[in-house]
């Protein structure tokens, strides 16, 4: 089968737009704050008054493509994240949500952390979207804690055995 996805080099995909915001070629995007590995910037459709997308500049499909060795990552990305909160007024770090989707339930298939505040004013049509630990919606903190105890990604046995509720 033909695809129409050609890499740019460094693990990042042409036609992924958070790929593109990650190597700077998007110039709608508002980053907020990037180092040589990770890239936050707002979320197009922001759920509560503040909301930011950390991602990695590799091109990483979803959480179901992590494994145990990816766990400092994931801890990086929720840091930057947290700084960028800080960064933005933020100071109170327990009314805030970070987490992933998880598949099917991604709209863009490139891992990303969704961080909002105050998680008390994420808006009511949104909840849903925002449900920690459900089959939809993996904090960072379960997400580092599945991740413990699993050698390699395997999406037969990790979309329909530690995902589910």
């Amino acid at each position: 089968m033909a695809t129409n996805k050609a890499h740019l080099g460094d693990d990042i995909v042409e036609d992924c737009i958070f790929c593109l915001i990650a190597k700077d070629q998007d110039e709608e995007a508002d980053v907020l704050k990037k180092n040589n590995e990770l890239v936050c910037f707002r979320d197009i459709d922001p759920a509560a008054p503040h909301h930011y997308l950390v991602v990695p500049r590799e091109h990483i499909q979803s959480c179901l493509s992590l494994h145990k060795g990816h766990i400092d990552l994931v801890k990086r990305m929720a840091e930057m994240g947290k700084a960028v909160l800080r960064d933005q007024g933020i100071t109170d770090m327990k009314d805030i949500r970070l987490g992933f989707h998880q598949p099917p339930y991604i709209s863009v298939n490139h891992l990303h952390l969704h961080v909002l505040a105050p998680s008390s004013r994420i808006s009511e049509y949104m909840k849903y979207k925002f449900m920690p630990e459900t089959k939809s919606f993996v904090t960072e903190k379960g997400l580092r804690e599945r991740l413990k105890d699993n050698d390699s990604p395997d999406q037969n046995c990790f979309g329909s055995c530690m995902w589910q509720q």
